[in-house]
């Protein structure tokens, strides 16, 4: 019986070591380690969908920790977010000032939405580029991030569509009266609370003339920066559901509708190695997150009751701010892992996928 991994060598037409696939004039695709393979057809789910899931998490990982240049697309997409930050801020404040302006604040939230998915797609694609054509060990971002300009209009109308999508989930589920709001309240409720929070009393930063009675910063933290977090979950959801549609696009130059459909066809395969990685990852940062009770205890024994609810000193302060600079640097370093991993995982998939065609009695002889 032929092997998986000798199927795909023969189809891209490449060398056993280092394992490499050839995907329709796109250059060489380096994978970041050992594909887990399993029946051709794919598991089902089971086992093997788990340990594939898992392995692409892993495998992603030790990607980056060899491939440093990487590490931009972790600092950019933390640039892109924290603009969405600012901007989500900025639409709270026109939100207070203009509450009668429905479609304009509308269409602010949606163009705020659209600019920031058209750089994070952007920044993904250099990012599958970059793996994939990967040379004397090591990944250049930003040539390849430069050659995924080719690919703009097609990354322009995935963003719009992403963007379409992102605003129907907000407002049916994550707006105040969406289905979805009293578990995002909760769930955000804590990095509102001290030592997280750099306005533990709002009036602090009240009645400042020539901002309405509110300081920018005000509105930027926590609303703006409640908003983003909203808006980031529903972004990441979109981007696990589509987790195939980028490579399609720039490794096997397809229109949005035959990577869409290319997409979800190998999703039927693969969901649960995708949703395996995607919740491995989570846990991860979920850890991180979970150390806010520690520091909690800690402030509340080291500071006088009386000045629980006071205006946070300084050292508290900066144990905040350094505990916000880890927890959304291990989110983004595994959102880059998440990234790596989705490629792994499309080209396991298509490996799975044309073994499977190769048995076929119709299919051609490969």
């Amino acid at each position: 019986m032929i092997r998986v991994s000798e199927i795909a060598e023969h189809w891209f037409g490449l060398c056993r070591k280092p394992p490499l696939i050839h995907a329709s004039q796109a250059g060489i695709v380096n994978l970041p380690g050992p594909v887990h393979e399993g029946r051709p057809d794919g598991d089902g789910g089971g086992p093997g969908s788990i340990r594939r899931g898992i392995g692409a998490a892993l495998s992603g990982t030790k990607t980056l920790a060899r491939n440093r240049q990487l590490l931009w697309f972790t600092l950019l997409a933390g640039l892109v977010l924290a603009g969405n930050t600012i901007g989500q801020g900025a639409l709270r404040y026109i939100d207070w000032i203009m509450s009668d302006e429905i479609v304009l604040r509308l269409f602010l939230r949606f163009l705020i939405e659209f600019a920031t998915l058209f750089c994070l797609v952007f920044l993904l694609a250099g990012l599958v580029m970059s793996i994939s054509s990967k040379k004397k060990g090591s990944a250049s971002f930003f040539v390849e991030l430069a050659g995924a300009k080719k690919h703009l209009k097609a990354l322009f109308v995935w963003s719009f569509v992403l963007a379409l999508a992102g605003m129907l989930l907000y407002r049916n589920f994550f707006s105040p009266t969406g289905f979805f709001w009293p578990l995002s309240s909760f769930l955000l409720g804590p990095l509102t609370q001290f030592p997280f929070t750099l306005n533990l009393n709002p009036s602090t930063f009240a009645e400042i003339p020539g901002y309405g009675g509110r300081s920018p910063l005000f509105w930027t933290y926590p609303y703006g920066f409640e908003d983003a977090l909203t808006f980031s979950a529903i972004n990441l959801l979109l981007f696990v559901l589509t987790a195939f549609v980028v490579p399609l696009i720039v490794l096997e130059q397809k229109t949005i509708r035959e990577a869409v459909a290319g997409s979800f066809a190998l999703m039927k395969k693969t969901w649960v190695e995708v949703a395996v990685c995607a919740v491995f990852l989570g846990v991860v940062v979920s850890g991180m997150f979970l150390t806010y009770p520690l520091i909690q205890a800690a402030h509340g024994m080291v500071t006088p009751p009386e000045l629980l609810y006071a205006i946070p000193t300084s050292p508290w302060i900066a144990l905040g701010l350094l505990y916000y600079l880890a927890l959304f640097s291990v989110a983004f370093v595994a959102a880059t892992v998440g990234g790596i991993a989705a490629l792994d995982l499309y080209i396991s998939a298509k490996s799975r996928q044309i073994a499977s065609e190769s048995t076929e009695p119709t299919g051609a002889v490969i």
